[in-house]
């Protein structure tokens, strides 16, 4: 099964969103303060998360991709 977790970054924390390619929600959702950590989460989770949710227990794919927000001030001038 193939699966995208989306990471995504709110200037404090990263959190992440995954889908199935059916477009299936896990509502996996963690948090973590750093991007590496948060990869090994999702990692240890999703196959749990798709056993209990779908009773799937094959191999995944999964595609991570990174969004970083952040928030600057304007230049007074």
């Amino acid at each position: 099964m193939k699966c995208t977790a989306k990471l995504l970054w709110d200037d404090t924390i990263w959190y992440s969103e995954v889908l199935t390619e059916k477009g299936e929600d896990v509502r996996l959702t963690l948090e973590s303060g750093s991007f590496d950590a948060l990869v090994e989460r999702v990692k240890v989770a999703l196959p749990e998360m798709l056993q209990l949710n779908f009773g799937y227990t094959g191999d995944i794919e999964l595609l991570i991709e990174a969004e970083r927000m952040t928030h600057l001030k304007a230049v007074a001038s």
